[in-house]
């Protein structure tokens, strides 16, 4: 389900409750790269990953190949 579009003055508001100050002409420049995020974490969580081991499991040169060159 995609989330409503960020709106300037809500990007403002959302940057004040964290403590930052953002002249007005910066707000539409933060709500598109805010709503640009969520799109992008929003199509990562769609990605099924299945057996795929967590990072710390790889292992630099261990890897096995099997292409024909």
């Amino acid at each position: 389900m995609p989330a409503a579009e960020l709106t300037p003055p809500e990007a403002a508001r959302s940057a004040a409750r964290a403590g930052l100050t953002l002249s007005a002409d910066r707000h539409a420049a933060v709500a598109a790269a805010a709503q640009h995020i969520h799109s992008v974490v929003a199509v990562l969580r769609e990605l099924d990953f299945g057996d795929t081991p967590p990072a710390p499991a790889y292992r630099a040169g261990e890897e096995k190949r099997d292409a024909a060159v």
